[in-house]
C-alpha cells in the first residue's frame, strides 16, 4: 500500500526478516515488531512450545491476532512469520496497513542460513530441503501477489539491508503521522 505509514517484511524461514528488520526500522525511526519474538514473550514461552501445546493451528491463531493487532499502530516496522500469508487475513491486513516488502531467498541460502537451528518448529526432522521446498511451492505465489516491492536474494544482513533501504527509498511514499 502506496504511501503508508508501515512497512511489513514477509518472506521464507532465514530469509533475514528479523536482522534486516531491526536495521530498517532503526534506519526510518519505525517501532520494531518481530511477531514470532512477541508471540513468545506474551506466551512467556517458545514457538516450538506453543506449536507443541497447541498444534500450528493454535499458533497461526495467535499469529493472526497479534498481526491485527501490531499492524493497526502507526509506524511500525512488522517482520512476520514465513507461514503468515497463508491466512486470506493475513494477507489483506498486510496490504490495507503497510508496504510489504518480499524479502527473497534461495532453498540453498535457507539450508546455509539454518544449518544450527533448532527452534523452528516446521523443519524439525530429517529433510529440510524437502520441507523448505514443499514450504515455498506453496508460499512463493502469495508472497509476489502481496509484495509491493521484492528483494532478490543476496548474501550478507548488511548487504541486505542496504539493498532493502535503496529499494525502498526509491519506491515506498512514507506517509506521516498527522498529529
Amino acid at each position: 500500500m502506496n504511501p503508508s505509514r508501515n512497512l511489513f517484511l514477509i518472506g521464507p524461514t532465514g530469509a533475514g526478516k528479523t536482522s534486516a528488520g531491526r536495521r530498517l526500522a532503526a534506519h526510518y525511526g519505525l517501532r520494531f515488531v518481530d511477531l514470532d519474538r512477541e508471540i513468545e514473550r506474551r506466551t512467556g514461552t517458545s514457538v516450538g512450545t506453543v506449536f507443541e501445546l497447541e498444534g500450528e493451528a493454535g499458533f497461526r491463531q495467535r499469529e493472526s491476532a497479534l498481526l491485527d493487532e501490531c499492524s493497526a499502530a502507526d509506524s511500525v516496522l512488522i517482520a512476520t512469520g514465513a507461514g503468515v500469508v497463508l491466512d486470506a487475513r493475513n494477507r489483506t491486513l498486510l496490504a490495507g496497513r503497510g508496504y510489504v516488502l518480499w524479502l527473497q531467498a534461495s532453498i540453498e541460502q535457507q539450508l546455509e542460513r539454518l544449518a544450527h537451528d533448532t527452534r523452528r518448529p516446521l523443519l524439525a526432522g530429517t529433510d529440510r530441503r524437502a520441507r523448505l521446498e514443499a514450504m515455498a511451492a506453496i508460499r512463493e505465489p502469495l508472497y509476489r501477489e502481496l509484495a509491493d516491492l521484492a528483494l532478490p536474494a543476496i548474501h550478507g544482513i548488511a548487504a541486505i539491508s542496504k539493498q532493502a533501504i535503496a529499494l525502498i527509498d526509491q519506491h515506498w511514499q512514507r506517509q506521516t503521522t498527522i498529529a
